[in-house]
């Protein structure tokens, strides 16, 4: 038996003494590990410096790899937020009396060890444990070669607030950071739940492909806002604006305008603020021969069939004319990841019909994509944005981390 399968087993094992724990225990671990966070910043920066320093600035998960004082505050209020949250374990789903006499009663239970797989972003490693643990779940993290000093020492901080309070350590695992071990976690059955990878559309398609453990989808955010010919100036301009450019290496940010025909005089004025920013733009002939002229030279490009249905995670989007409201939707739907979609209207029946016939986890209406997110809805933290359609969709938060149980009481009762 490998290393990495012992380990594997010492987690199974643990997330079964996590029964018993209370909302309380279970919040009271969750406290001192923000503290923990706040008191060991410098520690985790260092850490995170030497991840840094193995990566070029210019790639966009740089940014995402990034950890700052002002960004691990935010990850400590982050689980402080989770513990604050009513946890669904235990809650009653349903009740009900038979004819019979039996009494059934569906209950809220952990889903066992959840596995993560993600690349450059350490914070998922606090977040993935405060939303397992506050749900009663053991968690294995198979983070990033990129960001390993970065998932060492918060994993370091995790198990010492777990020791801290005389529980067992093993609730949570780091894998080593080779990608050969990921296979090792995809067929880990009876080890481990259900696994949710975090990342590319490569890292996805590769899990769903080798996974015999179940598996949900997240991550890819192949983005849309369609501007409507009913469509406000002011607002779509400072939505379009946020969703491309508040923070560009998040997958909900904007990665195509559709724009209707009837409202390319606009784009010039759109796009003015993308320019003051260094915007990449790959248009389409129609929406290119408007901003000609207009727009940086350096920066517009006519599109071609490749530039479409590209998740750019970095200062470049596309722009395609419609004529229409459903060849607007009928774009969208060819190039979507199903994460998020936006229109940008007026006219209430636009916006109806875009709610009714694209198909996406969140669809938005006269609002930046960019608050996909399991904070921004309420949720605490989110353990990823779920792009499939069963179990979960969506940001995910504690919900989405649970299954459910019959609890069956008779009286002698037999069939």
């Amino acid at each position: 038996m490998s290393d990495v399968i012992g380990h594997l087993k010492n987690v199974k094992i643990a997330s079964r003494t996590m029964n018993v724990l209370s909302e309380i225990d279970t919040n009271t671990v969750l406290i001192t590990l923000a503290d923990l966070l706040r008191e060991h910043s410098d520690d985790i920066i260092t850490e995170n410096e030497k991840d840094l320093a193995l990566m070029d600035k210019s790639d966009p998960k740089y940014d995402r790899l990034l950890l700052n004082e002002e960004r691990i505050l935010g990850i400590a209020s982050d689980v402080e937020n989770v513990a604050s949250l009513s946890s669904p374990i235990g809650r009653a789903l349903s009740e009900s009396e038979l004819p019979n006499g039996l009494l059934l009663k569906k209950t809220c239970t952990p889903i066992g060890v959840v596995g993560v797989i993600y690349e450059s972003r350490p914070n998922v490693t606090i977040d993935v444990f405060s939303l397992c643990f506050k749900t009663g779940n053991a968690c294995v993290l198979k983070g990033g070669k990129e960001a390993n000093h970065s998932n060492i020492v918060l994993t370091q901080l995790i198990c010492k607030a777990l020791e801290t309070h005389n529980l067992d350590a093993n609730i949570v695992y780091l894998m080593p950071p080779n990608r050969e071990e990921i296979k090792t976690l995809l067929n880990a059955t009876g080890y481990v739940d259900v696994c949710i990878p975090r990342g590319s559309h490569a890292l996805i398609n590769f899990v769903r492909d080798n996974a015999k453990v179940p598996v949900i989808e997240t991550g890819a955010g192949i983005v849309h806002t369609y501007f409507d010919t009913s469509a406000d100036l002011g607002k779509g301009t400072a939505i379009i604006d946020n969703a491309k450019t508040r923070r560009v290496s998040v997958c909900n940010a904007l990665d195509s305008l559709v724009i209707h025909r009837d409202r390319l005089s606009d784009l010039e004025s759109i796009t003015s603020p993308l320019a003051k920013k260094s915007v990449e733009i790959f248009a389409d002939k129609e929406s290119y021969d408007h901003l000609n002229g207009h727009y940086p030279r350096e920066l517009l490009h006519q599109a071609d069939d490749d530039d479409f249905g590209v998740e750019f995670l970095s200062l470049k989007m596309s722009i395609k004319t419609a004529g229409s409201l459903d060849e607007a939707i009928d774009h969208i739907m060819k190039y979507t990841s199903g994460h998020s979609e936006a229109i940008i209207a007026e006219d209430p029946k636009a916006i109806e019909s875009f709610f009714q016939r694209v198909d996406a986890a969140a669809v938005y209406a006269n609002a930046s994509t960019a608050f996909t997110d399991g904070a921004e809805f309420g949720l605490g933290a989110e353990i990823g944005i779920s792009t499939q359609k069963l179990h979960a969709r969506g940001p995910m938060g504690l919900e989405a981390l649970t299954s459910y149980k019959w609890q069956i009481t008779g009286n002698g009762n037999v069939r």
